[in-house]
């Protein structure tokens, strides 16, 4: 076996969401974060998708740990599926224990799996491996990144990071751990690029007092803030902003409740005495006495701010006077239905502010600068942008390249499946693994096969055809005509003469068949449906889901 270290993204690369990494020395492999992502194939009862753990099978008795940098969906969301396949201990920081528990919770699954939390600097041996767990700010708290001591060099993972020296909540990023890595020697350092494409620096979580103090001030109805409720600095804000001018806050949506109650008992957030009120206490207040706190920042149709834009929220909806703030950026793939959302809150008549109008929203990403300071502070022999769409990967490289000096050669863009080896000389992407994703329907348990979602893709498309024959059981021969039902076919009419020759198709299909194929029900079904799918396809272009039932009298 070559003592060479292994990287292999599952996930997360030239791509938002869905963040998961393997890193593999010899018979040792460490899996760093398991995040989810939303596809696009949300219209055909998918919820989310997270990557095909299926792959990791070959390496089951490889698997050490699983180690979460933070706790974001798109790094913690696919938590609980990768554990019901792999049960294999969980280091992560306090908090994203606590949401990782909660996750794990609804899944059954605690008690079954060991997390251990760990704090800033904690050093700890899993195997091969020795990880430092290294502070940094981003719109989370809690956050890390992950110095990697391997058998041919340190990587250093950011995970999700901006250099914020003056955060809401916590210490600010922990530069000096970076640059003690940086001068004993760090071999390749695998960075995010979600604001590559950004000049400057990213601005400090508490760049939106200002603006949220000016909203405060001029609202004279009812104030609803909508924020990603894992924005704990956020949330802080608000909940600051409330008392100062003299308004309670209630929270709204099963997230937001969760993370408000989580971020308090752990003691990241501090919740003044008697500030937050219940729904119902909520109501009985008057408008410029109450913010409500809520889910759906990013027009998801279930969460609280869409319900109360498009109907009501347990018997509330938006009204003339009220002020609603989105205090969250849009996520790639989110803008019609954000803009469709933001459409039916101007219809009821409320005044909306987003981060194009004020500033009330700052990105927790590094831009240009903040990614030359921790490439400056780290100063690996190889680069490796990671965490993003292509576009973004690939300015990380030319920003590295033209501005700080790196060799081509050095920079090193792979995409997801991609085996990167490290042999401590050298940098090489030797392979090439086929990791698809698995889909998640709406419950958010169920797994949803690949092709299950090609067909209803399909369907939606091109529509789907029931054809069912009878024959004879002796003789094999076609009982009366070709039974063909169509749902949305188009061009394919029955009034046309259409379904007279599709009929005959299939008729001479199994007089044509030979004996082996009419005597095997799966063969016959296959044997038909190809021959309708050929005729459908050359009368129409439309490629329908064709559904054959043979039946034998």
């Amino acid at each position: 076996m070559s003592s060479v270290l292994e990287i292999i993204p599952l996930g997360g690369i030239g791509e938002f969401g869905m963040n998961c990494m393997a890193v593999r020395y010899e018979d040792e492999m460490l899996i760093l974060d398991a995040g989810m992502g939303f596809p696009e194939e949300t219209a055909y009862g998918v919820d989310v998708c997270i990557p095909d753990f299926d792959f990791l099978e070959e390496y089951r008795d490889n698997i050490t740990a699983i180690v979460l940098t933070h706790g974001h969906e798109d790094h913690l969301g696919a938590l609980p599926y990768i554990l019901k396949k792999f049960n294999v201990p969980v280091y992560c920081s306090h908090f994203t224990a606590g949401l990782a528990e909660s996750k794990l919770e609804e899944h059954n699954l605690v008690g079954d799996t060991l997390v251990h939390r760990v704090a800033p600097r904690d050093v700890v041996e899993i195997g091969v491996f020795t990880v430092e767990f290294i502070r940094v700010s981003h719109s989370l708290v809690d956050c890390f990144s992950l110095a990697i001591k391997t058998p041919v060099g340190t990587i250093i993972h950011t995970g999700d990071y901006k250099v914020d020296e003056t955060p809401v909540i916590g210490e600010p990023i922990d530069l000096r751990s970076f640059r003690r890595y940086g001068q004993e020697g760090v071999l390749a350092l695998l960075s995010d690029s979600t604001n590559a494409t950004v000049p400057g620096r990213t601005p400090s979580e508490r760049a939106v007092i200002p603006a949220f103090e000016e909203i405060f001030a001029e609202a004279k109805g009812r104030l609803i803030v909508a924020a990603f409720a894992s924005s704990i600095h956020r949330l802080q804000i608000v909940l600051d902003i409330s008392q100062q001018f003299n308004r309670k806050v209630c929270v709204l949506g099963r997230s937001m409740l969760k993370n408000v109650e989580i971020a308090d008992r752990l003691g990241y957030l501090d919740v003044p005495d008697g500030l937050l009120v219940s729904f119902n206490q909520a109501k009985e207040m008057r408008d410029h006495e109450i913010v409500f706190l809520v889910t759906g920042s990013q027009g998801e149709s279930r969460a609280a701010l869409s319900q109360m834009a498009t109907q009501s929220y347990k018997g509330m909806t938006i009204e003339e006077g009220d002020t609603v703030v989105l205090s969250a950026r849009i996520i790639p793939g989110n803008e019609r239905v954000i803009s469709r959302m933001i459409g039916f809150i101007y219809k009821r008549g409320a005044n909306i502010i987003e981060e194009k109008r004020r500033l009330v929203h700052v990105s927790g990403h590094a831009s240009q600068e903040d990614i030359r300071i921790m490439t400056e502070a780290v100063r690996p022999k190889f680069v490796v942008p990671i965490h993003g769409e292509y576009r973004m990967l690939f300015r990380h490289k030319e920003f590295v390249k033209n501005h700080l000096g790196y060799a081509e050669e050095n920079i090193i863009l792979i995409e997801n499946g991609d085996v990167l080896e490290l042999d401590g000389e050298r940098a090489a992407v030797v392979n090439k693994r086929e990791i698809g994703r698995t889909f998640i329907d709406d419950s958010g348990f169920e797994e949803i096969e690949s092709e299950t979602v090609r067909q209803r893709k399909q369907m939606a498309y091109d529509g789907m055809i029931t054809l069912i024959v009878t024959l004879n059981a002796d003789t094999g021969a076609l009982h009366g005509d070709p039974e063909i039902v169509t749902h949305g076919v188009r061009g394919f009419d029955s009034s046309n003469g259409n379904l007279k020759d599709a009929q005959r198709i299939v008729a001479a299909a199994i007089a044509g068949a030979s004996r082996q194929t009419l005597s095997d029900a799966t063969l016959l079904k296959e044997h038909i449906r190809v021959e309708l799918k050929r005729f459908i396809q050359k009368l129409t272009g439309a490629r329908p889901v064709i559904m054959p039932v043979v039946l034998q009298v």
